[in-house]
């Protein structure tokens, strides 16, 4: 094996291929967090339900999180330029679709088709890195990938607000999915030309590996998802009739089915959809929990708090949009100093990080809980939601390192593409269950806008009560995991 320090240069291409791919994971990240402040905006325009606005966040992460594994599979098998092409430009005609949209129901397809695009594209960013940059480049790739993330998942509401703000509530939530369009087209000129073509050095063991892709599994895991998600949505906008508990219950028999399912997979030799030896790991289960615990607690806050801000407190979407930047910034600051804490504190990073989250959304919920709504500014919101954008930055980047830890190395890929997906999972969960409380709780007692903010202060501190009692759950499982990833750092 060449010694890595005689390691060619990275050519200028590459470089210029990262920037391309980039661009891809921004348009995906950014429109996880752009459109929170365009919901009252939508729900106005479209004259939508309650069950919408949950719907048009839960249902782009659910998506996006269904199609991680498979989409990964199929780039190993026909290379993952092609996989990232066809997934941009299938999430740009879906951002089309979305701004083009004349009722709730078509926003919501559309909605759900553009998470699925990008979960299509966003694995094969990882991948193409992973090819064409030598190891002793490949870090420095990764970290600007961290700041794309960073970068992008803060300035979604500062965007989305500036949008509406200029172009008025009817049209400019429109833009704010057709901010897209020339980003995409770009990026797909750029990527038909600049991205490597091949699928690696390993090509063919990939292929080996990922000839049969577990589409039963995947269909299994995809309905009991969704039959756990519809209820936990429209159950309240339909006051929960009986139909809703059928199919939650339908739901559970699904994941039992899938995994019965996932463990014949495995006994006849054929490639599982998630291999179960994985949860034979009490840690890795934890870990699993974790991520879907933690992302369930900080997604749901500002779909709370952008409803709270513009309609019941009656501000812009540019003003709620700007009650994000406390959070926006303590989580870059935190996230670019994570890996240097990580390698000096082992867990304790973790520790400290999911505790600073939960210290500020139990101060956030007292603010709402003890403050007058004509008295609620973002100056009162600025100290807890920059302490929990600190934590926040300090347990995103490397939660994934010491979950996957706790598995042998040889599973690192395998545990990773579940963590993703459990991640999605989580989010689209916590916003289910946190609008499921906030709107079945609303009750407005008379006319006036007083009457109004105080009835949308009361849900949205029920609500936010719910998010930081996940956020105490996400501490106590912290302890679940390795003092130290050092063992499985080159996995």
């Amino acid at each position: 094996m060449a010694d890595s320090t005689a390691a060619p240069a990275v050519s200028r291409r590459a470089w210029q291929a990262l920037v391309v791919l980039l661009a891809g994971m921004f348009m995906a990240l950014l429109d996880t967090t752009i459109v929170n402040v365009a919901l009252p905006s939508i729900q106005t325009s479209l004259d939508a339900g309650e069950a919408t606005l949950s719907w048009i966040i839960s249902g782009y992460a659910l998506a996006f999180g269904l199609a991680l594994i498979p989409a990964g599979r199929i780039g190993d098998r026909v290379g993952h330029k092609w996989v990232f092409f066809t997934g941009l430009a299938l999430f740009t005609l879906a951002s089309l679709a979305c701004g083009l949209a004349q009722n709730d129901l078509q926003l919501i397809i559309a909605r759900v088709v553009q998470g699925l695009a990008g979960g299509i594209f966003v694995p094969a960013v990882t991948a193409v890195i992973q090819l064409m940059f030598p190891a002793r480049f490949r870090g420095k790739a990764f970290a600007i990938m961290g700041s794309v993330i960073g970068v992008s998942t803060a300035l979604g509401p500062i965007v989305g607000g500036l949008i509406i703000e200029a172009f008025g509530a009817e049209n400019g939530w429109r833009l704010v999915f057709w901010v897209n369009l020339p980003i995409g087209a770009v990026a797909l000129i750029a990527a038909a030309i600049l991205l490597p073509s091949g699928t690696g050095a390993d090509a063919a063991a990939a292929t080996k590996t990922a000839s049969r892709i577990d589409f039963v599994g995947l269909l299994l895991v995809s309905a009991g998802l969704v039959a756990l998600l519809v209820p936990l949505i429209e159950g309240q906008d339909r006051g929960w009739p009986l139909w809703t508990y059928l199919v939650l219950a339908a739901g559970v028999l699904l994941i039992v089915a899938f995994g019965a399912w996932e463990v014949a997979v495995t006994k006849r030799r054929q490639s599982p959809l998630v291999p179960p030896h994985l949860f034979s790991h009490p840690a890795f289960t934890g870990g699993v929990i974790l991520a879907l615990v933690y992302f369930a607690a900080f997604t749901s806050i500002f779909f709370t708090i952008s409803i709270l801000w513009q309609a019941g407190l009656g501000h812009t979407a540019l003003e709620s949009g700007l009650v994000s930047i406390p959070f926006a910034i303590g989580s870059i600051i935190a996230s670019s100093q994570s890996n240097r804490l990580t390698k000096c504190l082992g867990r304790t990073v973790l520790v400290m990080g999911v505790a600073m989250v939960t210290v500020g959304l139990v101060w956030v919920w007292l603010v709402l809980l003890l403050t007058d709504p004509a008295d609620l500014t973002n100056w009162l919101l600025l100290p807890p939601l920059f302490i929990a954008g600190l934590g926040s930055g300090c347990f995103i980047a490397p939660n994934v390192a010491f979950i996957v830890a706790t598995v042998d190395p040889a599973e690192a890929g395998a545990a990773s593409g579940v963590i993703g997906v459990m991640q999605r999972v989580g989010s689209a969960a916590g916003i289910a269950v946190v609008g499921s409380v906030f709107f079945g709780t609303l009750v407005v007692a008379g006319p006036g806008a007083d009457a109004l903010a105080a009835g949308f202060t009361d849900s949205a501190t029920l609500a936010m009560a719910v998010s930081a009692a996940l956020s105490v759950v996400a501490l106590l499982l912290v302890f679940l995991l390795p003092k130290r990833v050092e063992a499985h750092a080159g996995a």
